[in-house]
């Protein structure tokens, strides 16, 4: 691959729907350039972007991959990235290193979920976006219908369509696209152009007409021009089209059929024309020394690369994906890593295609390069001069909310557990895990169960750590609402020492902390020294519960009274009965369980959300109230964890997709008496089972 500078080059990230065919359109673009002899499918594993094993036997997308084209003197960096609701973190990532994004919608299936989470993603990175109807030689495509469709879209968010594919034909008619810029028809793959045919001309020049317009009001100048003359040469079309596109007003529509190669050609020039070089993409801002510093893309300013991606490979090791904003990065130099306070070298510094490295010497202001080997480094970094720090921000991510414990398969896998996932979450900015110190288990959550499901599985194949995943018990506490006393005498006497401890204790709710002991013992019925024991024996009885299994907090405790023997007293005893004396003062002091109860935000479309409030209803949830926004509402209730646990899958089905939701901790709340019986009768249960072992 030959050398390109700044200008040159153009990032382009693909997003879309699942099975808009992403994927396939990337494929196509290598083909007709002539990087690849053969186009691969989808369906046989053999495409250059979905070369991951599990990408292969899932047949979808998992990861972004840099695909980079070479067409007209000009890279392409094309980063195709999965359209799956749970993948959407590698949306994110590819977004935040691209300028400009490609938004493809199916001819048959028009705007879905996907599509309008793309858009949202695209609205947070301010790109400019084309969109591309896809999939032209599908049985029932229809390009009108889905071009209206579109421009519904897009004007209803306060921009404005432009068409500059017109179809030639469709579905298994489709032959070719009008490309209006240049008014030149592309039949086939495109690599040669033809006169648009008689029948479309009208359309052509009418789409012209319209574009000519549109254009003008991207300068002043061009527009005092058009009101003059009625027109504008191409070049001038061209450059106001930029404005208007660059500055992300103006979308313009497209149409292909990437499994076939119909309007590659054309849309590759397009992408050259209308998605801006780094050098006049979105402003980058870096945190530096003094404050916040415009990044300037050009070979000869202060480095700053962010690292947006990082993957292990079992063969390779550690691969680094990282963009330059600013400077450029030599084979083999050292870079500071601000983030981690680590100097890293770039040795095995190369352009990645797919699976296939291709080596380079240097990695230009505004490319995006990968690095193998680096020990510091994680998704999230900024690369820069040790001399002049600056640090990237790192996109807002969504928050991960499908939580499930997982626990190792063997004892072997126990030991690698936390590095395997702690590796994991290294890559993937919307994974994260902990461990809770309530329930004691390994917490793993992710933004669904396929997500989870990929996470473990690569665990396996390439950390070869075995995991098993299992619902996740919810931090249920014990607490009491009433004072209570009880008294407890232990005695054993069987050959040898014997064992002799009573205690009388209170117990008593103590709202504003966890625990507190004391003594109001007088005369010599007890000696204050077997105090210590006895509050050993009850505060370990509050860290494993009193009656479910628990822990216990907010108890007051109070011995008053109790009998030792000088002779077979001993701290052992007191323990004891402290602990049993407590259990039974729990039993008479109204025990409950309390719940955490989560603060939770569901946005939904307004047409669902009558299904929402109800289905949030049977989750004992409380609604606290709305909010409106543009067609959407956002449901602010208080639910019990317990009910949330599997929502995400829940509300994407109730939504078709469309709802989102967030939630935190609020506070813990007394569980209804009907639940609370059945989680203590599932804990006895469990005890039972563990005695008979």
């Amino acid at each position: 691959m030959k050398e390109y500078t700044t200008e040159f080059i153009r990032n382009v990230a693909l997003v879309s729907h699942g099975g808009a065919g992403k994927t396939m359109l990337a494929e196509a673009f290598l083909h007709v350039t002539g990087a690849t002899t053969r186009l691969g499918k989808v369906e046989d594993g053999t495409t250059i972007s979905d070369y991951d094993d599990e990408e292969q036997r899932k047949k979808i997308s998992l990861y972004t991959s840099v695909i980079p084209v070479e067409h007209r003197d000009h890279k392409i960096n094309i980063l195709d990235a999965p359209g799956y609701t749970d993948f959407v973190g590698e949306m994110v990532s590819a977004l935040s290193v691209a300028d400009g994004a490609i938004i493809l919608v199916d001819a048959v299936a028009g705007i879905e979920v996907g599509t309008e989470l793309a858009w949202r993603y695209c609205d947070q990175f301010n790109l400019p976006r084309f969109f591309v109807i896809n999939k032209m030689d599908r049985e029932n495509a229809d390009f009108q219908k889905t071009y209206d469709a579109i421009k519904e879209f897009v004007e209803a968010h306060d921009k404005r369509v432009v068409q500059v594919h017109i179809p030639i034909g469709e579905k298994h008619d489709f032959k070719g696209v009008v490309d209006v810029i240049g008014m030149k028809a592309y039949l086939g793959d495109g690599k040669t152009t033809a006169e648009i045919p008689a029948e479309l001309k009208e359309a052509a020049d009418k789409a012209h007409f319209a574009m000519v317009e549109d254009a003008a009001e991207g300068e002043d100048e061009l527009m005092e021009k058009y009101l003059e003359n009625g027109s504008l040469s191409d070049e001038e079309m061209v450059r106001g089209l930029e404005d208007v596109v660059y500055a992300g007003s103006f979308v313009p529509v497209f149409c292909a059929a990437g499994g076939h190669e119909i309007g590659a050609i054309a849309l590759l020039n397009d992408i050259i024309d209308l998605i801006p070089p780094p050098t006049r993409a979105v402003k980058r801002v870096a945190q530096g020394k003094d404050g916040e510093e415009e990044l300037k893309p050009s070979d000869q300013s202060p480095l700053a690369a962010y690292v947006w991606k990082t993957t292990a490979d079992p063969f390779v090791g550690k691969m680094t994906y990282f963009r330059v904003f600013s400077g450029s990065i030599q084979a083999d130099a050292h870079v500071w890593n601000q983030n981690k306070g680590a100097d890293e070298r770039m040795s095995g510094l190369h352009f990645q295609r797919g699976k296939e490295a291709i080596p380079t010497k240097v990695v230009h202001a505004g490319d995006i390069a990968v690095v193998s080997k680096l020990t510091a480094s994680a998704t999230g970094d900024t690369f820069c001069d040790k001399g002049h720090p600056l640090t990237l921000p790192k996109p807002q991510y969504p928050a991960a909310l499908y939580r499930v414990a997982v626990t190792p398969k063997t004892q072997a896998d126990a030991a690698k557990i936390s590095t395997a996932l702690s590796r994991l979450g290294e890559e993937d900015m919307t994974l994260a895990w902990q461990n809770d110190p309530v329930t004691h288990e390994t917490v793993l959550q992710g933004m669904g169960d396929q997500h989870i499901e990929v996470a473990i599985h690569r665990a396996q194949t390439k950390f070869q750590v075995g995991l098993v995943t299992h619902e996740q018990r919810v931090p249920y506490r014990e607490g009491i609402t009433r004072k209570a006393t009880a008294q407890y005498r232990h005695k054993k006497q069987s050959g040898g020492a014997g064992q002799f401890g009573e205690v009388h204790l209170r117990i008593e709710p103590l709202p504003d902390a966890d625990f507190e002991f004391g003594d109001e013992l007088v005369g010599m019925n007890l000696s204050k020294s077997y105090l210590p024991p006895i509050e050993k024996g009850i505060k370990a009885t509050m860290e494993r519960g009193a009656f479910a299994g628990y822990p216990m907090s907010n108890v007051k405790v109070i011995v008053y009274d109790g009998k030792e023997h000088e002779v077979d007293s001993k701290p052992v005893a007191f323990e004891i009965a402290g602990r049993e004396a407590f259990k039974l003062a729990v039993h008479d002091a109204g025990p409950v369980l309390f719940e955490p109860i989560m603060n939770v935000r569901v946005t939904c479309p307004d047409a669902n959300m009558g299904d929402v409030m109800s289905d949030l209803n049977t989750r004992r949830g409380r609604v606290q109230g709305t909010e409106t926004e543009r067609g959407s509402t956002t449901i602010i209730a208080h639910v019990p964890m317990a009910e949330m646990l599997r929502y995400t899958t829940q509300v994407r089905s109730i939504t078709g997709g469309r709802g989102y939701f967030t939630m935190e901790f609020d506070h813990y709340d007394t569980v209804p008496a009907h639940i609370a019986g059945s989680i203590i009768e599932a804990h006895k249960k469990e005890m039972e089972a563990k005695k008979e072992e």
